[in-house]
């Protein structure tokens, strides 16, 4: 019997996250070697992921911060 607090956690297929076992969905819907391959590396992805302490979320704004650099500049380049 689960408790209320137990509401908030995330769902967990065995030890691996739930975000991390959706290629392995799309791998049972078409199986093939390279579906395989590309399912198993996405999930090691979305494990060390989750080892280092990302979420997928996080990870891409943390991505997308990286990518954008230190400098921000307020006015767009169009109107300078």
């Amino acid at each position: 019997m689960a408790h209320w607090r137990d509401s908030a956690r995330n769902v967990r297929l065995w030890i691996v996250d739930y975000r991390a076992c959706f290629p392995l969905f799309l791998f049972l819907i078409h199986i093939r070697l390279w579906t395989f391959a590309v399912a198993v590396l996405t999930t090691a992805f979305f494990a060390a992921l989750e080892r280092y302490g990302f979420t997928v979320a996080v990870f891409s704004r943390w991505l997308r911060a990286y990518i954008a650099g230190p400098r921000k500049i307020a006015k767009p380049w169009w109107s300078r």
